[in-house]
């Protein structure tokens, strides 16, 4: 499935952007959230969270970025960076909303 996400980092692979084109936009954009759940607390809770599915992956979210580093379409250095833009980006919009409150 194609997703922002997936169309960036296919032209910094293609050489159509540069890193620093796609760094920028993945510092600009919003980025949905996978819902997580709470730690185990113990060893029963830690066996259960062993036995689900894990949640399937969000299109469009930072999901895109690792499912394309573990792909090889990513560096590690590439990966560092654009995890980087991603979470200056989430804290960016994490302030907002604070300060909205």
């Amino acid at each position: 499935m194609s997703s922002e996400v997936t169309e960036l980092i296919a032209a910094l692979h293609s050489g159509t952007m540069t890193l620093d084109q796609v760094t920028q936009r993945f510092r600009e954009r919003s980025w949905p959230r996978t819902q997580t759940t709470r730690e185990p607390q113990t060893y029963l809770e830690l066996a259960a969270a062993a036995q689900r599915d894990p949640e399937p992956d969000v299109p469009g979210s930072f999901d895109d970025v690792v499912a394309a580093y573990d792909r090889g379409d990513l560096t590690r250095a590439e990966y560092r960076t654009l995890a980087e833009a991603a979470a200056e980006s989430m804290r960016e919009e994490d302030l907002r909303k604070r300060q909205a409150d």
